[in-house]
């Protein structure tokens, strides 16, 4: 049986999965970036706990991230569609199936990648807060 925090990022994989991008994660960044756009998704750190007593219970805002990558001659209009699907697959469901309190992404930070003898990248790291509780750190 999963920890939460393994449960928690293996739902938010499974939300990015149905998106017409690839979706990885923990993986490196391949040689091809598809089509349709790359999504990798990065565990991140959760972070120091607050902790609260009776019961006890460890409260965390996990830093995940998601890396979007998008290549072509349009790839700044299939950036903005890629980072605008994201946010709405997160906003259909913000407990990801009750997993966690609330998930939250942040403002993307796009950078351009040049690719010698290929069109340019573009990429951006997405930071997600996983907002959630357990009962010990290590579960």
């Amino acid at each position: 049986m999963p920890t939460p925090r393994e449960a928690i990022l293996a739902a938010l994989h499974a939300r990015l999965s149905v998106l017409p991008a690839t979706a990885l994660r923990s993986d490196v960044l391949p040689e091809r970036v598809p089509a349709e756009g790359l999504l990798i998704l990065r565990d991140g750190e959760p972070g120091e706990p607050e902790v609260t007593l009776s019961p006890l219970r460890y409260h965390y805002q996990h830093r995940a991230e998601i890396e979007a990558v998008v290549q072509g001659a349009a790839r700044d209009a299939a950036f903005d569609a890629l980072t605008a699907s994201i946010g709405t697959a997160l906003a259909t469901d913000r407990t990801l199936g009750g997993l966690c309190d609330w998930v939250e992404a942040e403002a993307p930070r796009s950078v351009d990648l040049p690719v010698e003898g290929a069109a340019s990248l573009k990429a951006a790291a997405i930071p997600v807060v996983l907002h959630y509780s357990t009962a010990d750190p290590l579960a």
